[in-house]
Formats: structure tokens, C-alpha cells, sequence
């Protein structure tokens, strides 16, 4: 859930005079994850890094009876070069300016222990680092720091650099995937996202 999909300017909140207007986003970003609710979802997924979203979204599905959709939450979300091959996929690029007032800096890892507690606090089932392999060290302190299961996103840039190694035959393909995925799981994390999850699935189940 994110409104960067939705918008003229690529931003995952609304603007006004080229700041986010945190609260006024939280108000659509209720209304999707009712209406995915509604749809039938089991889980709701705010990938925004607005302040305060987990608890206005836990509240509201409570509310309509939903209290059993879970809530997984983008809780460390940086700032990150690795997200390229999905921003040009999806033409989700900022028009302008970038996302670095709400997502986190790549240097700073104390953020993101205070981000996913807070998250914790408001209602998160699931916390969600991403990227993944230049944030394993995230991944091993929130593990080491919240019960909940931790999740990880190997993001599109991660994935594209093996693929386009292994297209120029610096790297085996598949060798690579299995090492990085289960340093992914080395490191902490319960669920692994991945635009690598049929390969390494059909590997798993030896087809």
C-alpha cells in the first residue's frame, strides 16, 4: 500500500507546496487498506513510511470487524539506490526532489530500530526491512529486538545485478541466488521477499 503508484508526481504521500502532508495521507491510505480488506485480503502492507500509519490503519480495521487482517509493516524503509529497475517498471520515479524526508538514510541504524518499535507499538504483525542484502545488519538487530516475525525485501536492484551477471556470465545464476537468499535468512529474517521466489521454490522442490 502506497499512494506513489496514484500520484502525478511519484511521491508516496500528497504535496503541497513540495512538502508531504503526512496526516491527510493517512487518511487515503485507511481507506485502501479497507477497501482491501474488503476485497478480502488477509494482510495489508503500508510501504509509505508516513508517521503513524500502523496505528491509524490497525484502528480503522478494527473497527469495521477486520481485526483479523494482519498488518505488515515497511518499518525500515531506506532511502535506497537498489529500487531503480521497479521505479523505471513502474514509473514511480519522483517528478521531483526525492523520497529522503521519509524514507531512511542508508547510514543511519538506530532510526530503524526506533522506527520499528514504534511500528510494534501501534499494531504491527509483521516488520518489514528493505532492501535486504546492504541492510543485513538491520535485519539481525530487529530480529534480535522484537518478537514479531521479521521480514525481508530482496528488492529489484538486488535481483537485477545477478541477473544481469549471470546473462555476462560473471556468475552462476542460480549458485548466487541460494548464497544470497539464505544469508537473507542468516541473518534473521522469516520471510523472505523476492522476485527470485519461483526459482528458488522450484529449486526447494527439486523441479
Amino acid at each position: 500500500m502506497c499512494l506513489c503508484e496514484y500520484t502525478n508526481h511519484g511521491h508516496c504521500g500528497l504535496i503541497e507546496e513540495g512538502g508531504i502532508l503526512n496526516d491527510p495521507t493517512l487518511e487515503i491510505l485507511v481507506n485502501i487498506a479497507l477497501s482491501h480488506a474488503r476485497a478480502g485480503a488477509d494482510m495489508v502492507a503500508p510501504s509509505d513510511m508516513m508517521d503513524g500509519r500502523v496505528k491509524a490503519i490497525r484502528e480503522a480495521l478494527d473497527e469495521e470487524g477486520f481485526d483479523q487482517t494482519a498488518i505488515m509493516s515497511y518499518a525500515a524503509k531506506y532511502s535506497s539506490s537498489f529500487y531503480g529497475p521497479f521505479r523505471e517498471a513502474a514509473d514511480s520515479t519522483p517528478s521531483f526532489g526525492d523520497r529522503k524526508t521519509y524514507q531512511m538514510d542508508p547510514a543511519n541504524s538506530r532510526e530503524a530500530l526506533k522506527e520499528v518499535c514504534m511500528d510494534v507499538a501501534e499494531g504491527a504483525d509483521i516488520i518489514m526491512i528493505k532492501p535486504a542484502l546492504a541492510y543485513l545488519d538491520i535485519i539481525c538487530r530487529v530480529k534480535e529486538e522484537v518478537l514479531l516475525p521479521v521480514a525481508a525485501y530482496h528488492v529489484s536492484g538486488e535481483y537485477a545485478m545477478i541477473k544481469a551477471a549471470a546473462q555476462k556470465g560473471w556468475l552462476e545464476e542460480e549458485a548466487v541466488m541460494t548464497e544470497v537468499l539464505t544469508g537473507i535468512k542468516r541473518a534473521g529474517a522469516d520471510l523472505i521477499l523476492t522476485y527470485f521466489a519461483k526459482d528458488m521454490a522450484r529449486k526447494l522442490n527439486n523441479y
